[in-house]
């Protein structure tokens, strides 16, 4: 099949097509990880420069502190990473007794941070290049500084509004007692000394060395319970992937602790619905979608947690055909609904994705969750640590209840569609709950429907929120959302700028004929960048 790119909706932006692709959300990311590959570097060293990049040219997002995911496609087969740390060992229910949620913010949110050994597993598994070589670009701009973007610009001081009272945060990121505004230059110079740390030593000073002391003793000081043995007992493990078909492709994720599950439910869910008679921008199509994922997140908060602790409702219950078909049967085509989680067993994160001539290709995640994360950041290091933590239940019994050593649920998930046994697209939407809702509308956009990379990506998306209430943007058309409503969806109509809801898509799909085309979210600063 021969590519073609119709431009159907309002974008900045055309497919980036070549034989070396990557796409971040920040056009310096994108290029770091491009002069990688120039550099004689695979797509994993690439993904590495970018992800590093990323830490320090989109701090809202990431950190040193975060958690990571990939999947990846080494020319030959998939492989899975998990690198989520998990609680520390004195988190048990009763240091959060008389709480009904975790906390949000603060010490009290932070798990083990896994970002830094994914880059180490990588870079020693996968990589050409060392560590060092890899990591110069993020360290020469921790050092000289950078640029403030646009959109990180908003994000950073929405940010600062809310965290200037945590823990290191404002000396790290607030200069002269405030958030540096875009085009302004903005220097980390703590954080371009970690990153040698991390080069030098292939990650370990952050879970066992200078850093590791560092974190651990500002967690003493304030009375946290994240440790030197936390942080040394980390290992990221290689997970493998979870799987769902939809026609003859078939769409891989992490397993649990992660909500890709949900993706691949919804996608299983509407291979039993009429969707495949629709056009893309039918609302029939998008509520098919909406119901397909209502029922997948119902049984996704009420079932999904380490999938160490899910032992009564396991992820391959979740999937089990005949259960989904059955599902499939309470979508009504003519009204929505508002669903329980069912009985299986009858008895601001950043998304880059790179891939290269070879044809390795790789779909990374990495986030702090809630913008800043916990917005605690360790004086002197740049190192701002996530709120994982925030993730956990704190109802009896729960599967997601909060334990020791436990992972968190997670939001953050790379997406990686296989088609006829080969590798096909790798691809995510960072953004929170948007993200498995986002895989499912990349995957039929650009599957089902036939739109190129960019097309998906620019396309009007929808959010559903809980009940009947379903948030879209503004450039999804009046007649549309009428519909919508007029099928019992409570619309509700975000701005461009409303905390980001509906995500930042990068996308990279193998062509028939060789190379790949990429497609850039224009919600976000990103590019796709190719040689």
């Amino acid at each position: 099949m021969s590519f073609r790119h119709d431009a159907l909706y309002a974008s900045r932006r055309s497919p980036v097509l070549a034989d070396n692709l990557v796409s971040t959300s920040h056009p310096v990311a994108a290029q770091a990880g491009l002069s990688t590959l120039a550099r004689g570097g695979n797509a994993v060293d690439a993904a590495i420069a970018a992800a590093a990049t990323l830490t320090v040219v989109e701090p809202t997002g990431n950190g040193l502190g975060s958690d990571a995911f990939c999947i990846l496609w080494d020319g030959k087969e998939l492989h899975g990473l998990n690198a989520s740390g998990g609680a520390p060992a004195g988190w048990t229910p009763d240091r959060f007794k008389g709480r009904e949620t975790m906390p949000f913010r603060g010490w009290d949110s932070v798990t083990v941070p896994g970002a830094i050994a994914a880059w180490a597993e990588l870079n020693d598994r996968f990589g050409k290049l060392n560590l060092e070589t890899v990591l110069a670009p993020a360290i020469s701009y921790a050092e000289d500084g950078f640029i403030v973007s646009p959109v990180i610009g908003a994000l950073w001081a929405r940010g600062a509004d809310m965290l200037s009272d945590q823990p290191g945060f404002a000396q790290a990121f607030m200069p002269g007692g405030r958030a540096p505004r875009a085009g302004e230059r903005f220097r980390n110079p703590g954080q371009a000394e970690s990153l040698r740390m991390i080069a030098e030593t292939k990650g370990r000073s952050f879970y066992e060395g200078r850093l590791a002391e560092k974190i651990a003793a500002f967690a003493r000081q304030h009375g946290a319970a994240l440790s030197e043995a936390d942080l040394a007992a980390f290992q990221p493990e290689w997970c493998g992937t979870i799987s769902a078909d939809f026609d003859h492709n078939t769409l891989h994720e992490i397993p649990p602790n992660g909500q890709g599950i949900a993706a691949l439910m919804a996608l299983g869910l509407l291979r039993h619905t009429g969707v495949r008679d629709l056009d893309a921008d039918d609302p029939r199509a998008l509520h098919l979608q909406i119901e397909a994922i209502k029922l997948a997140f119902a049984d996704l908060h009420a079932y999904v947690a380490d999938r160490d602790f899910m032992t009564y409702v396991t992820p391959e219950d979740l999937l089990e055909p005949g259960y989904l078909a059955d599902r499939a049967q309470l979508i009504d085509m003519d009204k929505a609904q508002d669903y329980g989680p069912g009985a299986p067993r009858h008895g601001g994160t950043v998304y880059l994705t790179t891939a290269d001539a070879s044809g390795m290709m790789v779909s990374f995640i990495q986030s702090n969750y809630s913008g800043f994360g916990s917005g605690v950041v360790v004086p002197d290091t740049g190192i701002s640590l996530q709120n994982r933590g925030a993730g956990f239940s704190l109802i009896p019994g729960h599967p997601n209840e909060v334990a020791p050593g436990k992972r968190p649920f997670h939001t953050i998930i790379p997406g990686f569609l296989m088609q006829n046994g080969g590798p096909k697209m790798s691809f995510g939407v960072m953004g929170g709950p948007m993200q498995a809702q986002g895989h499912v509308q990349m995957v039929l956009r650009t599957q089902l429907w036939d739109q190129d990379v960019q097309t998906a990506v620019d396309a009007p998306r929808w959010r559903f929120v809980r009940g009947r209430d379903v948030a879209c943007e503004q450039a999804m058309p009046a007649a549309t959302r009428d519909a919508l409503v007029a099928l019992g969806h409570e619309i509700t109509v975000e701005a461009p700028d409303s905390a980001f809801g509906f995500g930042g898509a990068q996308l990279i799909e193998r062509l028939d004929g060789g190379g790949y085309a990429a497609g850039s979210d224009p919600r976000k600063d990103g590019a796709a960048q190719g040689f």
